[in-house]
């Protein structure tokens, strides 16, 4: 992978390209965990048909991962969240800065002050 640092258009604004490669491993990471939880849930459901006893005790352990797996998805997300803002944010304040309305007049960026000619 490249490190060089690229722009991608999203939305009309500009995300710098490893935030974007950042926020795909993210979600790499969240599918894999996604499909173990199927994966566990399938088993869960099987030993749970069979009423075997040891099956069923085996459940309790497979229950806690999917429980603890579920946690980390929530967590991911919400990473991926204050993430995605905060690029957002910095993008914004990037395209706004020295940028023109229609009229030529600029752009004010929160905090700024309009000068007077």
């Amino acid at each position: 992978m490249e490190e060089d640092a690229y722009y991608t258009p999203v939305n009309g604004n500009q995300i710098n390209g490893m935030v974007l490669q950042t926020f795909q491993k993210s979600f790499g990471q969240v599918q894999s965990i996604l499909e173990h939880n199927r994966l566990l849930i399938n088993e869960i459901n099987q030993n749970h048909k069979s009423k075997i006893p040891d099956n069923l005790s085996r459940n309790v352990g497979l229950i806690r991962e999917l429980n603890n797996n579920i946690t980390s998805v929530a967590d991911h997300y919400a990473d991926l969240s204050t993430s995605f803002t905060k690029a957002l944010e910095t993008s914004s304040d990037e395209d706004s800065a020295g940028t023109l309305k229609s009229d030529g007049r600029p752009v004010l960026v929160s905090g700024q002050k309009r000068s007077r000619p």
